[in-house]
């Protein structure tokens, strides 16, 4: 089964970075990215044009950075985990090393918060890992079953 990504990123260059990384390891895990919060609150409940989850799948995987227009990071998070419990994996995927952002990340229900890497061989690793890691060996709570 392929596991769908949703990067929610409003940084056209990490959008773009990201993307040539997953091509580079040759990563063929369908990619949807939402450029604010609240685009990504409307694909994952499925409005504003998402409600097609054959175009749109739900993700397996959601990579989402803190600092988002419209809707941030952590109350998409927050959103999430009200409406999937625990059965997304959600990784912040954030410049900020605050601590107390760091904290209400986990509190509420992330997964995982990486650093993101300040050049693209470092992306590269870092894309590496969370393939390796979330994508091929995780098993999703459906799978588990």
């Amino acid at each position: 089964m392929t596991k769908s990504i949703l990067l929610v990123e409003d940084d056209e260059n990490d959008v773009f970075f990201f993307t040539r990384a997953l091509t580079k390891l040759g990563i063929e895990s369908p990619l949807h990215v939402a450029s604010d919060g609240q685009q990504a609150l409307d694909y994952l409940e499925g409005h504003e044009g998402y409600s097609n989850r054959n175009e749109f799948p739900f993700p397996s995987l959601v990579l989402l950075d803190l600092k988002l227009p419209h809707v941030k990071g952590l109350d998409v998070l927050k959103r999430v985990r009200e409406l999937t419990e625990r059965s997304v994996v959600v990784v912040i995927l954030s410049s900020s090393k605050d601590p107390t952002d760091i904290a209400e990340a986990y509190r509420l229900g992330a997964n995982a918060y990486l650093s993101k890497p300040g050049n693209f061989e470092g992306l590269v690793e870092l894309v590496r890992a969370i393939n390796d890691f979330w994508l091929k060996h995780n098993l999703t709570k459906a799978e588990k079953s």
